[in-house]
């Protein structure tokens, strides 16, 4: 149930999202006054295939996951956590989406409507100019991601759950940690089989780079920089 955004320290605000680093205090105020808090279970729909364009979400806890929907299919494209945003690309090109966004997790999000998010980027040029370096960088990474098609699985896999880690997983005793991820999502980011993917996971759990804790629904990664390496092989 969407509610209206409580007040919010713009501190907390550009912590939680890099986006509004080098934001105006003018242009944090005047986005936090629309913000609207969404809070979601595990498994709901937060996005529908046809409300691309409404609004830009803000991931201020848990994990969701983008999905391309074809008939009664579905893939896996994207998984985002904490500090991250999307529906940014489908205010920009008013373009149709054939897909939507599912949370993995209890998830908290922040929207801002299409016409307040437009609004904003025009009045603040340094929010528009960081705004172009992030989806730049997500250019980057699509593009690594292609020129891994060719690489053997266990290095696409790796690559997948040290970005994951590098990019939204939170500190602990060694490592860091991210959500459990299901082995389908897991698979379909890192494009190998489900069967590969079970097979390598299970070789990760045996060597302890990888820890699982059903419990807590959290997957523990305490050998970053052999992740890491094993990521760049192949």
């Amino acid at each position: 149930m969407p509610t209206n955004s409580p007040a919010m320290q713009t501190e907390t605000f550009t912590e939680l999202f890099p986006l509004f680093n080098a934001a105006s205090q003018e242009t944090l105020d005047w986005l936090l006054a629309a913000a609207v808090e969404h809070d979601y279970p595990a498994g709901r729909a937060v996005l529908m295939e046809d409300s691309w364009g409404n609004a830009v979400y803000f991931i201020a806890s848990g994990w969701v996951k983008v999905r391309r929907l074809s008939g009664d299919k579905d893939m896996t494209l994207a998984i985002l956590g904490q500090g991250d945003f999307f529906g940014e690309m489908a205010i920009l090109d008013e373009s149709p989406r054939s897909t939507d966004v599912l949370a993995l997790s209890e998830v908290e999000l922040f929207s801002i409507s299409a016409q307040r998010f437009v609004q904003t980027l025009f009045k603040d040029s340094q929010l528009h100019h960081r705004l172009l370096q992030l989806m730049v960088r997500r250019v980057r990474n699509a593009n690594t991601r292609l020129q891994l098609r060719r690489k053997p699985s266990a290095v696409k896999l790796a690559n997948t759950l040290a970005s994951l880690a590098d990019d939204y997983g939170q500190p602990a005793d060694r490592g860091r940690d991210i959500l459990n991820i299901p082995l389908k999502d897991l698979a379909e980011v890192s494009d190998i089989t489900l069967e590969e993917t079970a097979k390598i996971m299970a070789k990760l759990q045996e060597k302890g780079w990888v820890k699982i804790d059903p419990h807590e629904k959290i997957m523990h990664l305490p050998f970053l920089p052999q992740l890491r390496q094993l990521a760049s092989q192949g």
